[in-house]
């Protein structure tokens, strides 16, 4: 029997870290927000790595945090370990990482849900929604309780048609055995959303007592961590967990070689498209045949487990196999596994049917996010999620969506790489994929996009006036230290020469010092006495802003071109088949992405330069004649 549940205003379907970002936002934005997870206890699981951030992905979390999103601030309270990646090189892919305790982030963040006003979170499971006059109108649970909402996110992860494969053995599951969600493709096959089949995998979790750590490389935590959140401050006194590094070897690629024929990826049974950046360890041995070894680390999962992840060894083969080629490595020689690796296959829908907002072309209120778009990845589920929440928020009270650009933060990078290019693998994040990642710094996520959270009602006043204030006085110190006059005097020659640094005979700006390598704007305080005591936070800015400065300009000045072609804004209901001079397949790329604007159409693939001076003389030609219809 079936019976009406009541109306909300939305309903989100799945609790992983998409699901989460989305319903926080929403019910924090003020609607009456549902939140689904086929188990409570999945709610915010790390079914594959137990860690938050990492290369370009920090950057992510940074930027989240910055939007009013709750992932930075849950690990800063959970984390195990905490490192800065990338030190040696430029601040611009300086990227925070956190080896997370798995059970208390999950456990803090269904508190923090459970708490939220306006959000009603429920244990079930979708198995249908209807659609009338284009727009949604509600769901069904798998028991017959039907809601009324005016928006859906979905954000089911891996559980859409989940199918998880060890070796020969194949059986229909979501991740660490939690039930997959089956009858929702059909109802989205139904209304006319495509579905692909993508593949990502975990590898074995083994006990604690049976590694021998001695025989592999120790890798501690920073000693004065920084948190994910701006607003957090870490306590150095707190105890990290290291991490160890440890390799593979011929022994482990020979018995992966002799075995690849039991594997189900090589055997034709796996279908679905895995991750090119995070490949099993049989794609790696098969793919990189002349590499003698592959980097393993192996990580705790939490303080109160003697279970640890074993980074790197991601597979889909047999279980013996597995156990075989584990115990070829140094120290897991007499590994114990407690779970086997496994493979995963899921249903995700093609991102390209989707417009910036992540709401669906064809059928109003109805939202994607996380890996049902075709990403892989918690922080990449996490940042669509939030901008999902906000944006069906906006809708719903009438007002335009948020649509973060590549120049303004990696958020608006990947959602514009999926939707405009669409994604025939799970897509991951990498700051190579940022043209301006100079610009877009995890250090000064706050200065881009917390006006923006504080904007959609998600950063507190307290917090705004916090940043308003951190803002001024970085702008009064860059001010202050290009004035400054540095004279040539004793104290200061010697202070140069003790940092092999050419002396000076004529006064020098403190800025013009601070931009030579040897010299940092921190180092500069002992020749610097009116030097104001500022936070870390603020410094810190000074410093990167005044030394790269010249890069900086540069890179704002690319900006510019990059915002002319952004503003050239095209016709919603523009049909490209009748635009002559346009190639075929750019009219058919162009009708089926139906960009917001030239620059967005620039970034298609199949749509040339030459069909970009097409359509620049048809909206040339299109904005004369609504001004002379206008006049």
């Amino acid at each position: 029997m079936k019976y009406n549940a009541g109306k909300y205003d939305m309903a989100v379907i799945g609790a992983g870290h998409a699901g989460c970002e989305a319903a926080l936002a929403a019910a924090r934005m003020g609607m009456k927000t549902l939140l689904f997870s086929i188990s409570l206890e999945a709610v915010a699981n790390m079914p594959c790595n137990p860690h938050i951030g990492g290369s370009s992905k920090g950057h992510l979390v940074r930027e989240i945090d910055c939007l009013g999103g709750e992932m930075g601030k849950n690990i800063d309270k959970t984390y195990t370990q905490l490192r800065m990646l990338n030190t040696s090189k430029g601040p611009a892919v300086y990227s925070l990482r956190a080896q997370a305790d798995r059970k208390q982030y999950q456990a803090e963040m269904k508190h923090t849900l459970e708490k939220q006003e306006n959000l009603y979170m429920k244990q079930a499971e979708i198995v249908d929604f209807t659609v009338e006059d284009g727009k949604v109108k509600s769901i069904e649970t798998n028991i017959g309780a039907i809601y009324n909402v005016d928006a859906i996110i979905v954000a089911t992860g891996t559980y859409l048609k989940g199918k998880i494969y060890i070796g020969e053995t194949s059986f229909e599951s979501g991740p660490d055995g939690v039930f997959p969600a089956n009858k929702l493709s059909e109802a989205l096959k139904r209304e006319g959303v495509e579905l692909v089949r993508f593949k990502t995998g975990t590898p074995a979790r083994i006990n604690k007592k049976s590694i021998d750590f001695s025989k592999m490389e120790i890798q501690e935590g920073d000693k004065n961590p920084e948190a994910f959140s701006f607003e957090d401050k870490i306590d150095s006194n707190v105890e990290q967990l290291p991490c160890y590094l440890t390799y593979t070897n011929e022994k482990t690629h020979e018995i992966i070689r002799a075995n690849l024929h039991r594997s189900p990826l090589y055997g034709g049974e796996i279908k679905g498209t895995g991750p090119r950046y995070c490949p099993s360890i049989e794609d790696k041995v098969v793919r990189f045949a002349d590499k003698e070894r592959h980097q393993i680390f192996v990580e705790p999962i939490g303080r109160n487990t003697d279970e640890m992840y074993i980074q790197g060894m991601s597979s889909s083969l047999p279980e013996d196999v597995q156990i075989a080629m584990y115990r070829t490595i140094p120290g897991l020689e007499n590994a114990e596994f407690t779970r086997p690796a496994y493979a995963i296959e899921y249903d995700c829908i093609n991102p390209a049917d989707l417009k910036l907002s992540l709401e669906y072309k064809k059928i109003e209120g109805l939202f994607f996010a996380g890996q049902t778009n075709g990403t892989s990845g918690y922080e990449e589920a996490a940042c669509q999620g939030l901008m999902a929440g906000i944006n069906a928020s906006l809708k719903l009270k009438g007002k335009e969506p948020i649509i973060l650009d590549r120049t303004q933060a990696y958020i608006g990078v990947l959602i514009d790489d999926i939707v405009t290019k669409g994604t025939n693998e799970p897509y991951r994040m990498m700051t190579s994929r940022a043209e301006y990642r100079l610009l877009l710094r995890q250090d000064n996520a706050d200065l881009r996009l917390l006006e923006i959270g504080y904007q959609v009602g998600l950063v507190s006043e307290e917090r705004y006036q916090k940043f308003l204030k951190k803002k001024q006085q970085i702008e009064e110190e860059i001010e202050r230290v290009r004035k400054t006059i540095i004279k040539p005097t004793k104290e200061v020659n010697d202070f140069l020469k003790e940092n092999n640094s050419p002396e000076i005979t004529t006064g020098i700006s403190l800025a013009d010092l601070v931009k030579r390598s040897e010299l940092t704007y921190e180092s500069l305080s002992k020749i610097d006495p009116l030097r104001p005591n500022l936070e870390e936070q603020v410094t810190k800015e000074v410093g990167i802003e005044l030394k790269y400065e010249g890069y900086i300009r540069l890179q704002a000045q690319q900006v510019e071109k990059f915002k002319k072609l952004e503003q050239k804004l095209l016709p919603k209901d523009i049909n490209y088949e009748e635009i002559k001079g346009l190639r075929i397949e750019a009219r058919q790329k162009l009708n089926k992405i139906k960009p917001n604007s030239v620059g967005q159409a620039s970034r298609i693939s199949g749509v040339s330069p030459a069909d970009i001076s097409v359509l620049l003389i048809y909206l040339e030609t299109f904005q004369n004649q609504k001004r002379k219809e206008n006049s």
